[in-house]
């Protein structure tokens, strides 16, 4: 279980991009969720130790994180939101190199390794070819595999399936969730459905804080009668977003169907939505950016 208790971390230029975090993530897949520029790169590169919170604390099991960053290490797994590999090297060589640099000295071990990892990521096929030809989604499962040596307990990946096309994007998060609930899985993503897809557990991070936590069924069960919708035309979504609090708009048959929040029926012609979670997510940044407003005013 990785365990963050009230982590803030505060750049040179006074951005609070962490504020009082505190989050328990149980071994499964757990979904971390929030617009770009939430946060989520920052706590993710904190975790995986890469940088010290200004203050806080974070444990893994019986590993203090802060005070035993190598420790953690050794049972790390980490795909970055972007990550830098020898172009000109192949697939099969890399995994090689990264396995010595994680400890892997047996150059039997070594072997069985990459190849499980190689086939486990349906690389093998193109182990020999360079990584600079591979496509988006190709990059990303060896990305994964990286990630995979050493049979790490915990495994970070940072918006994971951005750019990739829907065929790559399935084929990736199959993969991830193959890896099994034996281990603890971050996945740090500001698309909705990667969550709904693979997540039991998740999280909405926005402005530095932790806003919702649960399970998304439940979250989505406590959304309900809170959010309604209407279709309205296009040149009417100026309108009513003065008069309603629009969290979110799509388009329909050249008209647009809006959403919006509110504890009790606003009329007007509106329905209630039975939501997913992608309304959960727009209502909870909705809320989060009263907070702000209502200081200021």
């Amino acid at each position: 279980m990785l365990q963050l208790n009230n982590v803030t971390h505060v750049y040179g230029n006074g951005t609070r991009a962490l504020d009082d975090v505190t989050l328990t993530v149980p071994k499964g897949m757990f979904g971390l969720l929030g617009p770009n520029g939430a946060g989520k790169s920052t706590l993710m590169r904190t975790v995986a130790t890469l940088q010290t919170p200004t203050s806080g604390s974070i444990s893994f099991g019986s590993i203090d994180v802060l005070k035993e960053p190598e420790q953690l290490r050794k049972t790390l797994g980490y795909l970055p939101q972007d990550f830098g590999v020898y172009p000109r090297v192949s697939a099969y060589d890399m995994l090689d190199h990264m396995a010595v640099l994680k400890g892997v000295a047996s150059a039997r071990e070594r072997k069985e390794t990459v190849e499980t990892l190689l086939n486990q990521t349906n690389l093998w096929n193109v182990r020999k070819k360079a990584i600079a030809g591979f496509s988006g989604g190709m990059r990303q499962r060896f990305g994964i595999a990286q990630a995979l040596i050493g049979n790490p307990e915990l495994i970070i990946v940072d918006e994971p399936t951005a750019g990739l096309d829907p065929e790559e994007r399935n084929r990736f998060l199959n993969l991830l969730a193959e890896i099994g609930d034996q281990v603890v899985i971050i996945l740090s993503t500001h698309i909705v459905d990667d969550v709904a897809d693979l997540c039991p557990r998740m999280a909405v991070l926005a402005g530095g804080k932790i806003q919702l936590e649960g399970a998304p069924l439940d979250l989505i069960t406590r959304s309900r009668g809170t959010v309604w919708a209407k279709t309205i035309e296009r040149d009417q979504l100026a309108e009513y977003s003065t008069r309603f609090e629009v969290i979110s708009t799509r388009l329909f048959a050249g008209k647009t169907i809006i959403h919006v929040l509110a504890d009790n029926d606003p009329g007007n012609g509106f329905d209630a939505v039975d939501g997913g979670l992608e309304d959960v997510y727009f209502s909870t940044l909705a809320r989060s950016r009263r907070a702000p407003a209502a200081q200021a005013a």
